[in-house]
């Protein structure tokens, strides 16, 4: 079945970088637009970074100039590097694919920022 596999996420202090990645099998990695959104506790999931299967990309006000989401079709991965990261960025971080009909989540990382 198809599958998003989500890694790199763990505690890092204020100020501090991470590099999140989501891996996809059996799908038709190029065809489908990606997205990483993150849930803090008691919040709603929010949409953090969007990137279309033709580059284009949108961020959340939050993360702007912070993070940046890019793909490797290549190796059907997409990543999300955050940058001067903040306590309010601690969450998990789930992977999303959609393409027309069809969309897939990841399991999710835990980004712990510390202050």
């Amino acid at each position: 079945q198809v599958q998003l596999v989500e890694s790199g996420g763990g505690l890092v202090q204020a100020g501090g970088s991470l590099r999140l990645s989501c891996v996809a099998s059996r799908i038709n990695f190029s065809n489908y637009a990606m997205s990483w959104y993150r849930q803090a506790p008691g919040k709603q999931r929010e949409l953090v970074a969007f990137l279309s299967s033709g580059g284009s990309t949108n961020y959340a006000d939050s993360v702007k100039d912070r993070f940046t989401i890019s793909r490797d079709n290549t190796k059907n991965t997409v990543y999300l590097q955050m940058n001067s990261l903040k306590p309010e960025d601690t969450a998990v971080y789930y992977c999303y694919a959609v393409f027309t009909r069809y969309s897939y989540w990841g399991q999710g990382t835990q980004v712990t920022v510390s202050s």
